[in-house]
Order: C-alpha cells, then structure tokens, then sequence
C-alpha cells in the first residue's frame, strides 16, 4: 500500500472537483446536457469536434503511456507536461507554509524549487559532486537532509539537467527504502530515452513511494504539445487526479499523443534518438576543440554542460552567429548548455566557435615579409578548472524563475 500519512493531511478525503465528465454514471446516452456547452459548433471548427469538453484523463491516451513505459494504466497520472506533475506531487505532498520541505540535489532542473517557492515550504539543497567530466548524486547524504529536515518529497533528475548524468538504478532503490515511510522520491525521467541504463519506473512495482516523470517533449519531439505523465502507486495517482484541474488537455493534443505514441511510429523516435547519440558526440567534439572550453561534461541526454573561464565570451561568439544556447550562470558561475541539434545546427556551432579563435589569434598588425602559415593556438584542455567559483542554493530556495 502506499503510506497514506505522506499524502497531505487535509487532502487524505479530499475529492477534488467533479466535473461533467467525471461526474457521469457511464450508462449509455445521445443528449448530453449536463457541461454548459455550446449548442452549436463555432464557424472555426464547423463539425463541432472541439465542442465538448475532453476527457480529464483519455483513457486511449493513459492506455498507450502505459504500454510504452511498461506500466499498469492505474499508475498513469497525464498532465501538462510534467511541470505540472511536478507541481501536483509538490501541492499533494507538502502542506502551504509548513516545514514540508523538498530535498533537491544542484545543479538541477528549476522548477522543483519554483513550485515549492509557490507552496511556501523549504527547499533543502545537497549539492552534487563535480569528478571533473561527469556530475554524481549523493543519495545517502539526500536521505540524511530529508531525515534531518522532515522532507516530504525528494526530487533526483536522471538524465540530470543541466549535468547530463545518471543516477544509478540501485541508488535510486536504496533512497526509497531509506525514507519508505517519511517521503516521496521523484525521479524526473524527460531525458531517459537518450540514456543507457533502465528506467526507474522498473522499480515502481516493489517501492510505492517512488515516483517516475516521464514526457514527450523530448524523444518524441512534441514540446509544443505539453504532454507529461506521472507513473506511480495507484493510491497516489487518485489523489494526484483528484488535485489536479479539470480537462487538463485539450482534445486535438489528445489525438496528437496517441498518434505518436502508435507502434507505427516508435521507429521513427528510435532513429531520432540514434541520431542525437551520434551528434552529441559530433558536437562535444565541436566545443572541446575550443581552447577557451576547460569541460564539457559527459552526457546521457541531449545536451551537452559547457564551462570556461570566459564563458560570456563563448555565449557572445555564439549570439554574434545568430545561436542561442542556455546561459547556466544562475546555477554555475561558469557554465552554458548546449543542445544537440540537427548536424546543420552543429556545424553552425563549430563555424563559429573556430571563426572566433581565429579573430583573437590573428596578428595585430600586418606583416611585412611575406606571409607565414597560421600560427596555431593553445591546445585544448579537457580538465576541470581550479578556483572556478560554483553557486549553490541555501536551504531556503531563491528561486528566480522557471529554468528548462
């Protein structure tokens, strides 16, 4: 069973809003007059498919997410990404303005700090340990912050972002038997198709007081649709559906999802996430030829963490080429992200890393023999810099805004 005293107090018999749909007793019937509806299509949808309301939870839909992360459709919460998942564990869990405090490890996905900030609890921040070219989690000294600051929720992102590395399956399994009865761990999984290791979400069945976020915004190039699922403990999924608002997704999204999600169509993702394997190499290549780049971190997504001494250098190089990359200096004094693009978009990215160094090691003034070869710069270093100054996050979130 899932622990019900991790669940909210005041929400343990909460219902939630029972809307139309909801609220139907499913026995057959032609005339629906029961939602306020329109009587009529409007002239921009003539056959009136978008005149009703849509189901709070497509059951096509919840099937489908179900059989593609190897789940049962009773641990299958859909929401508007998982931002919104985020934010339902975080209102479910955690009472506003308690000491129902999240445990986060940074550098890490921003949102899990916002949503707590808008709950009013504490965040408590475990800092990751930087080996030089890859990030690790310290999930026995999160399990300790949760114990010692009665934590609720605990969230681990694997793939981490913006680190790119994962927390290992029997660290995660370890955490959850640590805090079974005190909190719900959370692993947010948007980047899991890109990685090697299995998903958390094998070990669902042995540990309900785990969570798995998982999207479709990513792999399955749909960013634009906002489709995110919550796979958990049936228990935890009623109250999960029963806080969330009603028709959170539009029906064209609905039909959009379940089109993606068709067997037909796994191929296709399958060759698109092949196909960032071997750019992202392609494209660590591109930047670690920079003799201004001192690491670029291995990565299990589809991104790359960049730091130099003369990041703005890099950022400003790249904006000058009309290429916009993630400016990671609100979680590392040093640091910018990189996706993989298409092979166009990265070889745009090393043109104009190459034409830059070019500019600043060309000779000032003009010869006046004859000219010689180029003069090769400094070969580039692949350690992690020393007295590089890191930011890490006090116990009490600083939140300043929502950071993808």
């Amino acid at each position: 069973m899932f622990p019900p005293d991790l669940i909210r107090e005041d929400l343990r018999d909460f219902t939630g809003y029972s809307s139309a749909r909801t609220a139907d007793d499913g026995r057959p019937a032609t005339i629906w007059l029961n939602a306020n509806e329109a009587a009529t299509g409007s002239v921009v949808d003539p056959e009136g498919a978008q005149r009703r309301y849509p189901d709070p939870q497509p059951a096509e839909l919840v099937s489908a997410l179900a059989n593609t992360y190897a789940v049962s459709p009773e641990q299958v919460v859909v929401g508007r990404g998982s931002d919104e998942c985020i934010d339902l564990l975080v209102r479910a869990l955690t009472a506003p303005g308690s000491q129902d405090a999240i445990v986060q490890a940074s550098p890490t996905f921003g949102m899990y700090a916002v949503s707590a900030r808008l709950q009013g609890v504490p965040v408590i921040d475990v800092p990751q340990r930087d080996l030089g070219t890859i990030w690790e989690v310290d999930t026995a000294a999160l399990a300790a912050a949760a114990v010692e600051h009665g934590a609720k929720v605990v969230f681990l992102t694997s793939p981490g972002n913006p680190t790119g590395a994962v927390v290992p399956t029997d660290a995660i399994e370890t955490l959850a038997d640590a805090l079974a009865e005190q909190a719900v761990v959370v692993v947010d999984e948007a980047y899991q198709e890109f990685a090697g290791p299995r998903s958390a979400a094998t070990l669902l069945s042995e540990h309900p007081n785990l969570v798995v976020l998982r999207t479709l915004s990513k792999a399955h190039g749909l960013a634009g649709a906002r489709v995110g699922s919550a796979l958990c403990h049936p228990d935890l999924a009623t109250v999960l559906r029963r806080v969330q608002a009603p028709y959170p997704l539009p029906g064209p999204v609905t039909d959009l999802a379940i089109a993606a999600l068709a067997f037909s169509v796994a191929r296709s993702v399958d060759a698109r996430v092949a196909q960032t394997r071997h750019d992202r190499e392609r494209l660590a290549e591109a930047l670690g030829a920079d003799p201004r780049v001192r690491t670029v971190y291995a990565s299990e997504a589809n991104f790359l963490l960049v730091r130099s001494p003369v990041v703005d250098e890099l950022l400003n190089d790249l904006r000058e080429s009309g290429i916009v990359v993630r400016d990671m200096r609100h979680l590392l004094a040093d640091a910018l992200r990189v996706t993989v693009g298409s092979p166009e978009e990265i070889q745009a990215v090393q043109q104009a890393l190459a034409g830059a160094v070019q500019d600043t090691s060309a000779p000032t003034e003009p010869p006046t023999t004859q000219p010689a070869g180029p003069v090769p710069g400094p070969r580039p270093q692949h350690t992690q810099p020393s007295g590089i100054p890191t930011q890490t996050t006090t116990t009490t979130a600083r939140a300043r805004g929502i950071h993808s």
